[in-house]
């Protein structure tokens, strides 16, 4: 096979000098058609010294200037390069005069000031402190952090808005409140379930039920697409709320469904049928998963943030940890005995995702911290009032509880701050005049309800 036009065909390591090369062509009896458009290696196009001051030479390959190649190298004139030592010839139009202007120029600054290259200097009108003065900075905060006392954020000292909330019912295992990701509230009160847009303020009622089945809980899909909604005849209705449409009917328990919600395309409910039922919405067979564990009604349930784990809590005053991955096992991960009370209130940090705040009911009152990841209890807090619902600050290292029954009368139906990871009280509102039975939140608003006449409270 003939080798490529642009290839040397001897081998690249054999010397060869430019005379020789031309020799060589010239005995060849067939010529390439390629040979007409010989390259030149000009002396500007292969950069190397060794070919500065050579004339124009014509060669059949053109080579390649990072890599060395015998074959155009001319070693005369290299070796009496290497070994010249006249002195090159300058340019007479540099004399002293134009030398010492350029000169001038390379040493000095705009100011007639010596300059130095390459020295690091700061903005000439910066007002920060020199790098030296940092650790005595530092050192000054630490003593002012340990003298000044530590300011707590202030909290509203009122609602920024009430809504008219009839006929909600008095019962502390519903769910019947959530506020979606397109800012929308829903709110069930009795037989209607309404929808109240915080944007705009105007209020629709999606649906009105008999008085037989009444809805006795409620989530948004995590696209704010879907409406769930629980009943207390056992049945799960999946509503497009934009459209006022029903979508799809979802059976499985046999009581009431006080608590459902989403993760993903899986919707989970829990029922006073003492089971946890795991549904996907896109099946036409909507079970998937069935959990026996509680031996009462479960009151609560919540996903993690990564989808991973599932919490739930029962009125035997049990909390359990699932995984999403061995939920058809029915084994659970962890298993906590530690509120003496039904428990309800439950949320994932959104900044740990391996943390869980949980409360108890009214002869517990104790809101938990729980670290899912070595099954252990981080902090306890003893309110001294039945915890009703507990959500995560977004915006700061805080969760908010809302409170019920209480021996204590000063401190019932109230809504607590709490610091996060010391749970130091940041401060409480006593707004409500009856139990603060749902807490949800969007944005930046907060949303209590409970059984004033005048009732819910941002």
């Amino acid at each position: 096979m003939p080798a490529p036009p642009f290839f040397p065909v001897q081998d690249s390591l054999t010397p060869y000098s430019s005379s020789s090369l031309q020799k060589r062509s010239k005995q060849r009896t067939r010529r390439n058609p390629f040979d007409q458009n010989m390259w030149e290696a000009q002396s500007d196009w292969y950069s190397p010294t060794r070919l500065n001051m050579s004339p124009n030479t014509q060669y059949e390959f053109p080579g390649d200037r990072f890599i060395p190649n015998r074959s155009l190298m001319d070693l005369d004139q290299a070796q009496s390069l290497l070994t010249d030592r006249t002195v090159p010839n300058r340019n007479l139009n540099f004399n002293e005069t134009y030398r010492k202007i350029l000169q001038d120029q390379l040493t000095l600054d705009s100011e007639g000031n010596p300059f130095k290259m390459l020295v690091f200097r700061g903005s000439p009108k910066s007002n920060r402190k020199p790098i030296r003065c940092v650790d005595e900075m530092r050192r000054s905060d630490e003593f002012d952090s340990k003298v000044r006392p530590i300011q707590l954020r202030s909290l509203p000292k009122g609602e920024s808005r009430i809504l008219d909330a009839p006929n909600m019912r008095n019962d502390f295992y519903m769910n019947i409140m959530d506020w979606g990701k397109n800012n929308v509230l829903a709110v069930a009160l009795g037989l209607d379930l309404y929808l109240w847009n915080s944007d705009t303020a105007n209020v629709r009622n999606l649906f009105h039920v008999n008085e037989n089945d009444h809805p006795t809980s409620l989530a948004w899909s995590q696209d704010a697409k879907y409406l769930a909604v629980g009943y207390q005849g056992s049945k799960i209705q999946l509503w497009d709320a934009e459209a006022s449409k029903l979508v799809r009917s979802l059976k499985g328990h046999h009581r009431r469904v006080a608590t459902i919600a989403w993760n993903g395309n899986t919707l989970t409910s829990g029922s006073r049928d003492r089971s946890i039922i795991n549904h996907d919405v896109r099946a036409r067979n909507n079970v998937t998963c069935h959990l026996r564990a509680h031996s009462q009604e479960v009151c609560g349930l919540k996903w993690s943030e990564t989808g991973n784990l599932l919490a739930s809590g029962g009125n035997e005053n049990l909390l359990y940890i699932w995984e999403s991955s061995k939920m058809n096992s029915s084994k659970y991960l962890y298993r906590f005995k530690d509120h003496c009370a039904a428990v309800k209130a439950l949320a994932w940090c959104p900044y740990q995702s391996s943390v869980l705040a949980s409360g108890g009911g009214t002869e517990d009152g104790c809101i938990k911290l729980w670290n899912t990841q070595k099954g252990t209890c981080i902090n306890t807090i003893d309110t001294n009032s039945q915890v009703c619902g507990l959500e995560w600050n977004m915006h700061h290292k805080e969760i908010l509880s809302g409170h019920g029954y209480s021996p204590r009368e000063h401190i019932k139906n109230q809504l607590c701050l709490w610091r996060y990871p010391s749970m130091e009280k940041v401060g409480y509102l006593n707004r409500h005049t009856s139990r603060v039975l749902q807490l949800s939140q969007t944005g930046l608003f907060g949303f209590g309800i409970s059984l004033d006449p005048l009732v819910p409270t941002i």
